[in-house]
C-alpha cells in the first residue's frame, strides 16, 4: 500500500501554509491501470461518483418514457438547488404523481449561498440528492415496486444498482455501507472508480444498462448546470471540454470520463478538502494532454483558485501533483 502524495499546496502571501495529500487512478475500460498517484488500491466509497450509473438503473426500470435531458441529468446531480434544480426535480415527481414529502433524503439548505440565504427551514427538496431519489421513486412507480422504502438495501432497486455497481467496477467484492441521503453506497479500491468512468464513457460492458448508460451521460454532456450548477468543479470542466464526463462526490472525491480516448479518471483528496479537488484534476487532465491550451487558461480559476486576506486575493492554490505512467 502506497502512502498519499502531494496533490495540491496552499500559498498564503507567499507561505506553503498547507498541503493536501491524496491518491489519483486512471484507468481504461479493460480496467488497465494506465497512471496513477498515491496508491490506486486505496478503498473509497464511490458516493455521488455513483450517481449516473444509480440513474441509468432508474431510467431501465422507468421504461421507454421519453425525459428531457434536464430531468435525466438532475437524476445524476449533486446539484446546488437553485430554481433550475428544484424545477427539474419537481418535474419528475410529478411524473411519478408524488409530491416533495414522498423523498427521503434528509432535510437540508440549498449549497448555493445566494439560495441558502432564502431558504427559511432545510426540506428535503434542497437536499443535493434530489434529483437522484426522485428518479427512483419514479422508478418505482413505473415498475410496480413499493415507494416508502426504495432507500433500503433489499428493495428491487438498490438490488440492481449492486449489480450495476459490480458489473460496472469489475468487482464482487464490494463494501456497501449507507450514503448520506440514505441509499447504499459501495465502496472499491480507487482504480475500481477509475474503471466505472472509463466504462461509463464508452457506454459498453455493461450488459443490458448500456442504452441507459449512454442516455445519462448524454444528459450529463448536454445539461452540465443541471448535474451542479453555479461555481461547481464538474459543472465547470464539463462546459469547458466539449465531450468529457465530471462528477464530484463527497469527501472529496473528483471523477472524469474522457470517451474519446477511452479514460477513466478517480482523484480522492485524502483529508476530504474539497477545495483541492478543482486544482487536482484540472492538473490530472493537463498531465493526461486531454486539455487544450485554451482549455488550460480558461480553467485556470478552477486550477488555481484563490487563498483570501481581508477579503482580497493574498495568495492560492497551486496543484503539484505529478502522474506515474505505466
Amino acid at each position: 500500500m502506497s502512502a498519499p502524495v502531494p496533490l495540491v499546496r496552499v500559498v498564503r502571501s507567499g507561505l506553503e501554509e498547507s498541503v493536501h495529500l491524496g491518491h489519483v487512478a486512471v484507468c481504461d475500460a479493460d480496467g488497465r491501470l494506465l497512471a496513477r498517484a498515491g496508491d490506486e488500491a486505496r478503498q473509497v466509497f464511490i458516493r455521488s461518483c455513483t450517481k449516473p450509473l444509480q440513474a441509468a438503473v432508474s431510467l431501465g426500470a422507468i421504461g421507454e418514457e421519453d425525459l428531457p435531458d434536464r430531468e435525466v441529468a438532475v437524476m445524476c446531480a449533486s446539484h446546488n438547488a437553485e430554481p433550475v434544480h428544484l424545477g427539474a426535480v419537481r418535474s419528475i415527481l410529478d411524473r411519478a404523481g408524488l409530491g416533495p414529502e414522498h423523498l427521503r433524503t434528509p432535510p437540508a439548505f440549498p449549497i448555493d449561498p445566494d439560495e441558502m440565504a432564502r431558504a427559511q427551514l432545510r426540506h428535503p427538496l434542497f437536499s443535493d440528492c434530489s434529483g437522484k431519489h426522485a428518479g427512483m421513486l419514479l422508478a418505482c412507480v413505473r415498475s410496480g415496486w413499493e415507494t416508502a422504502s426504495y432507500p433500503r438495501r433489499s428493495h428491487p432497486l438498490q438490488r440492481r444498482v449492486l449489480r450495476a455497481v459490480e458489473r460496472a467496477t469489475g468487482r464482487n467484492d464490494l463494501r456497501v455501507g449507507v450514503d448520506g441521503c440514505g441509499v447504499p453506497v459501495h465502496g472499491v479500491p480507487l482504480r475500481a472508480v477509475a474503471t466505472l468512468y472509463a466504462r461509463l464513457g464508452t457506454a459498453d460492458r455493461l450488459g443490458d444498462l448500456e442504452p441507459h448508460v449512454a442516455r445519462a451521460t448524454t444528459a450529463m454532456r448536454a445539461q452540465p448546470y443541471l448535474v451542479g450548477g453555479r461555481g461547481r468543479v464538474d459543472t465547470t470542466v464539463m462546459q469547458t471540454v466539449d465531450g468529457i464526463l465530471a462528477k464530484e462526490g463527497a469527501e472529496a472525491l473528483v471523477c472524469v470520463s474522457v470517451p474519446d480516448r477511452g479514460l477513466g479518471v478517480a482523484v480522492k483528496v485524502a483529508d476530504a478538502g474539497f477545495r483541492a479537488c478543482g486544482p487536482a484534476i484540472v492538473e490530472v487532465l493537463r498531465q493526461l494532454d486531454v486539455l487544450d491550451a485554451a482549455q488550460v487558461r480558461s480553467l485556470d480559476p478552477v486550477a488555481h483558485p484563490p487563498v483570501l486576506g481581508g477579503g482580497v486575493r493574498v495568495g492560492q492554490l497551486e496543484p503539484v501533483v505529478t502522474l506515474r505512467r505505466r
